[in-house]
This record gives structure tokens, C-alpha cells and sequence, in this order.
């Protein structure tokens, strides 16, 4: 009997290569799904925690798309913004930025073919939005998308990344406001026809999705009107005082919004319902003879004609903003409250009828008083798209 058994035994090893105890082998590779009482994996690499090593009243996330866009994001990193990721179809662009998150969605560069672009940017539209989740965590605020008007990659995949975001907004943050941020850099006349055509047609088109409220902030960098702004710069400080220009000033907004004031407070929801309502200008200009009512009421108009960093812009639409003085204490104890509030009017004059004005007055720590303006609900900026169709000979 006992060598019938065995031979059975080795009949069924025959057979199935596997002692009689057990039924099968478990293959190799396998991959199971977790103990549900363990941390899903899934969750891990999404949920991890980023925090900027600034303190400010929002957390904004920053996505550079484009060699002008990864610089514009690079550029937040900077001030401490650590939420930032960057996106282009060379990876020699992505090669001159140090940040972590990088993602190449092409081979070499478009050379301005914006439809190239889009296309690219189509095939591998999922890759990027796992890309954008993992680069800002479960926890942000705003997305806001950096880019070139006028550029091939740029401008040809930043239609289909608004969607993107858009739909990882709504994903993190079902219940906010699920409009994404276009920080928009756009060209100077000198830069050809192709690039300017490029980016009047971007305008044109981002403009539009302020209106449906999937973009509900749109805000402009006119390196035209930065040039005339700062006429002396060398060629290596241009694009860097271009990005610095707009980017501080949006800093500065989003930092003073935490602040404290001994005199008036710009708060967070002051700060939120300017930078959600659409088109949206900044500028800034010191009050030199601040002892001078005139002065300081001449600075508040000019500052929005002269020094916004956009041209182009009928500010008489404007249906609000949000104005911020910042002066030594040692100023304020002398500057006459009516002065400040003849020149807040100004603003209101400006601006459309029942706008609304947002003021903030805060001591700093430099013996001066300087005046910070921001515009919103503007208009389609009908006539720097003339200038750009005009600049890219579009009849």
C-alpha cells in the first residue's frame, strides 16, 4: 500500500511540479491590494505635506508651462512659494530651473507651433494631472498657471492645462470657487510677427474663459510696457525685473492680507474678491513729497495710467480694488488722514459707477510711503489685442 501511495505521489508531482501540500504556486509580481486597516498607497504619495516657508493669507500653487512660464514659477520659489511645479516640451528649458518637480511632455522644443504643442500636450494630458497632484499635495487654494502668450509651447498647450487644473481644483476643492489663475507674460513688438500673432490670440482666447469663470484671474505681464518701465536694463536683468516686477507685487498683496495694521487692514476676503473677478492689474510708486496732498492724490492716478504692468486696459471698467499705503510710522504720525482719503478717492473716480474700494494703511520699516494698487473686473483689454494684431500683421 505505502509504495502504491508513493507512487501516486510522484504521478502528481509529475504532472503539477508541486508537493501533494500544496495546491498551486503563487506567481511572481503579483500585486495585491493593501490590508484596508493599513495607509492606502495611493493616498501616501498624494497626501504629503507642503507648506511655504512664507506666511500668507492663501495657498497658492504655481505651474510654469513654457520656458517664460517655468521662469515666472521659479520666480515664487524664490520668495518661498514651495507648491510649484514646472511643465515644457524641451527638457533643456527644464534643465536651468532648480525645482523638483519637473515634467517634459515633448522631445526638443515646438519652435512656436502652438498647435504642435496642444497636440503634445493631448497625449499626455492624465500624465499631468497626476504630475500637478502629486507636485501640490491635497492642500492649496488656487492653482495658477505661468506662461507666454506668444511662445509654441506656452501657448499651445495653455488652453487644455486650464482644463486640467480646473478639473484638479474641483477634485481637491469641490466646494470653492473652481476658477484656475493665468499669470500671462506678453511679448514686446521686437519679437516678431509669429510671436505676437501667437499671443493675440492667446489674449483673445484666455480673456473669453474670464467670462464663463473657469479662469477667475487673469493677470498681465506686457514686456512692452515693462521695457519703456525700465528702459536701461542690461539684456540680462530684462526677463528677470519683467518676472520680479509682477510676482513681488503679487507676493506683497498676498503677505500684507495677513498682516495686522495699527491704521486700516486689507484683509484675506478684501484681498480674494479683487483676485477672483477676472482681469486684474497691479502697480506700484513712492509718494515723493508726501507733505503735498496733491502729491500723494497725483500718485494714486498716475500709478494706475503710468505704472500698471500692462498698456492696453481701460481702467474706467474696473468694478473694484484693493489700494495699500505702507509708510514709516514716522510718516503716518504726520501725513493728514484727509490727505489719504483725497487721494483713495481718486481711485473711486476712476473706476466704473458702485465699484468698490478695498484700503489698507500699514507702518513699515523704510523711512518713506509708498502707494500699491490693484484693479480688477476689467474689461477685455480690446486695444493691447489691436496692438498685437497689428505687431503680428494680422489684417
Amino acid at each position: 500500500m505505502e509504495e502504491l501511495n508513493n507512487e501516486n505521489e510522484e504521478q502528481i508531482k509529475s504532472l503539477y511540479g508541486e508537493e501533494p501540500s500544496a495546491d498551486l504556486s503563487m506567481p511572481e509580481g503579483l500585486l495585491l491590494p493593501p490590508d484596508s486597516q493599513e495607509e492606502n498607497v495611493v493616498d501616501k504619495i498624494y497626501n504629503k505635506e507642503i507648506e511655504d516657508d512664507v506666511d500668507v493669507a492663501f495657498k497658492f500653487s504655481f505651474v510654469g508651462c513654457g520656458q517664460a512660464g517655468g521662469r515666472l514659477a521659479h520666480a515664487f520659489k524664490k520668495l518661498g512659494y514651495n507648491r510649484i511645479a514646472a511643465i515644457n516640451t524641451a527638457e533643456q528649458d527644464l534643465n536651468t530651473l532648480d525645482l523638483e518637480n519637473k515634467l517634459c511632455f515633448g522631445d526638443g522644443g515646438v519652435g512656436k507651433n502652438k498647435d504642435l504643442s496642444n497636440a503634445l500636450f493631448n497625449k499626455r494630458k492624465d500624465d499631468v494631472l497626476d504630475f500637478l497632484r502629486y507636485s501640490f499635495g491635497e492642500t492649496f487654494d488656487k492653482i495658477f498657471i505661468c506662461a507666454s502668450a506668444g511662445g509654441g509651447t506656452g501657448a499651445g498647450a495653455l488652453l487644455p492645462l486650464i482644463d486640467t487644473a480646473h478639473e484638479l481644483q474641483q477634485m481637491i476643492n469641490p466646494n470653492k470657487n473652481a476658477g484656475v489663475g493665468v499669470i500671462l507674460a506678453l511679448p514686446k513688438a521686437s519679437e516678431g510677427k509669429k510671436v505676437n500673432a501667437n499671443a493675440a490670440q492667446t489674449l483673445e482666447d484666455i480673456s473669453n474663459l474670464t467670462r464663463t469663470g473657469k479662469v477667475s484671474t487673469l493677470l498681465l505681464i506686457d514686456n512692452e510696457k515693462i521695457s519703456k518701465l525700465y528702459p536701461n536694463l542690461s539684456v540680462s536683468k530684462f526677463w528677470e525685473a519683467a518676472n520680479s516686477s509682477l510676482v513681488g507685487l503679487f507676493h506683497l498683496y498676498n503677505l500684507t492680507a495677513t498682516k495686522d495694521s495699527s491704521y486700516s487692514s486689507f484683509d484675506s476676503k478684501d484681498y480674494m474678491q479683487v483676485l477672483n473677478s477676472g482681469l486684474v492689474t497691479l502697480s506700484a510708486s513712492p509718494v515723493k513729497d508726501w507733505k503735498d496732498p496733491v502729491c500723494i492724490s497725483r500718485v494714486v492716478r498716475e500709478n494706475i495710467k503710468n505704472n500698471s504692468l500692462c498698456d492696453g486696459i481701460d481702467f474706467s471698467s474696473g468694478s473694484c480694488a484693493g489700494i495699500i499705503a505702507i509708510g514709516h510710522s514716522s510718516v503716518l504720525d504726520n501725513v493728514p488722514q484727509s490727505h489719504l482719503d483725497s487721494a483713495f478717492s481718486q481711485l473711486s473716480r476712476i473706476l466704473r459707477p458702485n465699484s468698490t474700494v478695498h484700503i489698507g494703511v500699514y507702518s513699515g520699516d523704510q523711512n518713506n510711503l509708498n502707494i500699491f494698487t490693484m484693479v480688477g473686473g476689467l474689461e477685455k483689454p480690446l486695444l493691447k489685442i489691436k496692438q498685437l494684431r497689428q505687431a503680428g500683421d494680422i489684417r
